[in-house]
């Protein structure tokens, strides 16, 4: 596959362990029958990849891994790279190889590269909503099982931020936490006493009397949950700089502006991996 360099490019074999398992659910223990029927199985094949709608593209290595699980000579010349944008009707990628291993890669080709490219797409435009503003736009924890590392890598191409990849990366105290642990200074304290140098501690807070809390205890960063612009604002001031603040909760295209205009450094959005809608792409035979 060709393309421009991409510093955040996957890593191969975790590209390749996914397209495997999802070819094997597909092709179950028979193979591809109606392909196997119908093609010579040394017929050669060229075919383009065509963005149906405009969008940012994601996920091309899952498209070329799954055409060259079936033939190792088979080229993907990409021309949209991921994180770019293509219009609608523009071709993102010209494919070429034997006709058996486009047809029988071509399904989990799109379905990686649709929903990869439908998370950058939407990441794209709440991160374009508040271009300017100095906040960013981050994902959550909410993914697919089995798909994390793929759509939080297609946040990143989508000009978006990444949350912590695992629960143990980081602690996040969420609001039942601080509830078992008998309240948000216990917690908090308690954290504190068991987070090594590396490990960050955030905490999450639903009013302005929690955040003061939270600051004694100098947290690194601190997750606004569900709270107005006004109080957004509000808690800003009261910060002072001292932590990150992320707000989240009700994050939509049509508020994110005034939310980043509040002063917040990260705005999570869960809608981006858990809601975002599959681009539509197809494959068209030459």
């Amino acid at each position: 596959m060709s393309g421009k360099p991409d510093a955040g490019r996957l890593p191969q074999f975790l590209v390749y362990r996914a397209v495997a398992a999802a070819l094997e659910e597909d092709l179950g223990p028979a193979g591809d029958l109606t392909t196997l029927a119908t093609v010579d199985a040394d017929a050669p094949a060229k075919a383009r990849i065509v963005a149906r709608k405009a969008g940012t593209i994601a996920g091309m290595q899952f498209a070329e891994a799954a055409f060259k699980t079936f033939d190792h000579d088979a080229s993907l010349e990409a021309s949209v790279s991921d994180g770019e944008a293509a219009a609608a009707g523009a071709t993102v990628a010209s494919v070429e190889g034997k006709a058996r291993a486009l047809l029988t890669g071509e399904r989990v080709a799109l379905n990686y590269l649709c929903h990869l490219s439908g998370i950058a797409t939407l990441t794209h435009a709440f991160s374009s909503a508040i271009a300017g503003a100095g906040a960013q736009v981050c994902c959550t924890r909410k993914t697919t099982p089995g798909l994390r590392a793929f759509e939080k890598y297609a946040v990143r191409m989508g000009g978006g931020a990444n949350h912590r990849f695992t629960l143990s990366q980081a602690i996040l105290i969420k609001d039942n936490h601080i509830a078992a642990a008998g309240g948000i200074d216990k917690a908090v304290a308690r954290a504190r006493a068991q987070a090594g140098h590396m490990v960050k501690v955030e905490v999450e807070v639903e009013t302005l009397d929690q955040l003061d809390r939270a600051l004694e205890h100098g947290v690194d960063a601190v997750l606004l949950d569900n709270m107005d612009v006004k109080t957004l604002a509000q808690a800003v001031k009261r910060a002072k700089g001292q932590v990150v603040l992320e707000a989240s909760g009700g994050v939509t295209l049509e508020n994110v502006l005034s939310i980043a205009e509040t002063g917040v450094d990260l705005i999570s959005v869960g809608a981006l991996t858990h809601s975002a809608p599959a681009l539509d792409l197809g494959l068209d035979w030459s």
